[in-house]
């Protein structure tokens, strides 16, 4: 094999671990968050490696779901939760 192309296995591996590790990674929070916004509820869990980062994205993904346009998403995001339930990191 030539060098470039065995460079280019080697970049894809290392970006391959890169995407699996953050994936499956430890996180030490779990945070699952139901939102009720213009008559509709959901609710999304997310992991991250902090308390606040876990509340933020499990808030953002929820109203991700719920509202359309930056104004109605700024709104949803300022709701407060109908449930914030924390759970082990896995």
């Amino acid at each position: 094999m030539k060098k470039p192309v065995l460079l280019g296995i080697l970049f894809g591996l290392v970006v391959l671990a890169a995407i699996i590790f953050a994936t499956f990674g430890n996180t030490a929070y779990r945070c699952e968050v139901c939102i009720t916004f213009d008559g509709r509820t959901a609710c999304r869990t997310a992991k991250a490696d902090s308390h606040d980062l876990a509340l933020r994205a499990a808030t953002e993904n929820t109203c991700a779901q719920l509202a359309s346009g930056m104004d109605a998403t700024n709104r949803c995001t300022n709701t407060t939760p109908d449930r914030v339930s924390w759970k082990s990191g896995q």
